[in-house]
């Protein structure tokens, strides 16, 4: 905790000096839902903290054109765990910028998992693609990670991620073009691939597009157990259309014969605060269904 009061101090030092001067920013976002969760056992009435988080991120101009770069990032529970529980590590790295591309080194989101986009649009909540048992998911410790530059619109990367315990390695690697957001670009597609992450094989394909103001994303995903060598594939379709303060938004996905569905409904009251409700439903071929309705807020800083 000394070194996180530190780390707050630090940052709140840098935020209060010219931007011209200080290169390092404080961001995060508190994310809270009142929610009823029955998980196929019981059904229970919680508040769940939403991948609420916090973290410092910047850059520094260094000789020869490059650029150094970092993010030091913390997910916080800010509605049920305390003291030890309260606060996990999420994306911390340091890196190089340059002509050549970016090179990050520490805890890092795989390429595959970026490769994604803003297309799962329940992420971080019940209906993410991987509550369903969707692979692939993952934030890898002891990674390197290098993007390419980007050549007519096309990005290349590749995430080492390194086993210390068995002297081995894990690789995943991505292709992408256009814009993950859809703000620059009308279209983006994405195919990656992870070998041996987590103990899986997987393959995933995304393609996103704006039509009359509707933002649709598709995702078609095959994965491997490495050692049991048991196969599924799934796909994710969603939706999402823009109405004055509203964001309405909606969600199918499946994996073999397990699907969920989401339907939901964000509203702005600010520049970076949202309010959201949500249900989200899960059909299982093999275990008792599932079932979330959710009202939350949303601040970003």
């Amino acid at each position: 905790m000394k070194m996180l009061k530190t780390l707050i101090a630090t940052a709140i030092i840098s935020a209060s000096i010219s931007p011209a001067i200080a290169a390092t920013d404080l961001y995060g976002k508190i994310n809270v839902s009142f929610q009823n969760s029955d998980d196929g056992d019981a059904a229970i009435t919680e508040l769940k903290s939403n991948s609420s988080r916090f973290g410092l991120k910047g850059s520094t101009k260094l000789d020869g054109g490059l650029s150094l770069v970092y993010q030091y990032e913390f997910q916080v529970d800010v509605a049920d765990n305390s003291g030890s529980e309260n606060i996990k590590s999420r994306n911390q790295y340091i890196g190089l910028k340059g002509d050549f591309g970016e090179v990050l080194l520490g805890r890092n989101d795989t390429v595959l998992k970026q490769s994604q986009g803003k297309f799962d649009i329940f992420s971080d909540y019940e209906g993410d693609i991987k509550n369903l048992g969707w692979k692939g998911e993952t934030r890898a410790d002891d990674s390197i990670t290098y993007k390419s530059p980007k050549f007519n619109g096309v990005q290349f990367g590749l995430s080492y991620i390194l086993d210390e315990d068995n002297d081995d390695a894990a690789t995943s690697i991505s292709a992408t073009y256009g814009d993950k957001a859809l703000k620059k670009d009308k279209y983006y597609a994405a195919i990656a691939m992870d070998s041996d992450v987590k103990g899986y094989d997987a393959t995933r394909l995304t393609v996103g597009t704006k039509v009359s103001g509707v933002v649709l994303g598709l995702i078609l995903q095959t994965q491997e157990a490495v050692l049991s060598g048991v196969e599924k594939s799934g796909m994710m379709l969603s939706a999402q259309y823009k109405v004055g303060s509203y964001n309405l938004k909606g969600q199918y996905q499946t994996l073999e014969d397990d699907a969920g569905i989401s339907i939901g409904a964000d509203r702005k009251l600010g520049k970076n605060t949202k309010a959201y409700v949500f249900y989200t439903t899960f059909n299982h071929d093999m275990s008792a269904d599932e079932s979330y309705v959710a009202l939350g807020l949303e601040h970003k800083f």
